[in-house]
């Protein structure tokens, strides 16, 4: 499973990722930053497509794609 990883002194609470996620698992987390930015968390299973950190215009962001197993391999 791909996961999302938020740098919460970044994030300037702007709900891009939000918007931009196809899946719909990213939310305000219901924390703040020490600037005051309620910050972003992930709620349900990543794909890996990365657009949450592609839409990111403070690069506050980072996705980590699973390793897809070849055919047969357990």
């Amino acid at each position: 499973m791909s996961r999302v990883v938020f740098l919460e002194e970044r994030c300037k609470g702007c709900r891009l990722c939000v918007e931009a996620c196809p899946v719909h698992i990213l939310r305000p987390s219901g924390r703040f930053n020490r600037h005051g930015y309620e910050v972003m968390e992930m709620d349900g299973q990543c794909t890996g497509c990365a657009s949450c950190a592609l839409m990111c215009p403070d690069l506050a962001i980072r996705v980590f794609k699973s390793e897809k197993k070849k055919g047969g391999e357990a």
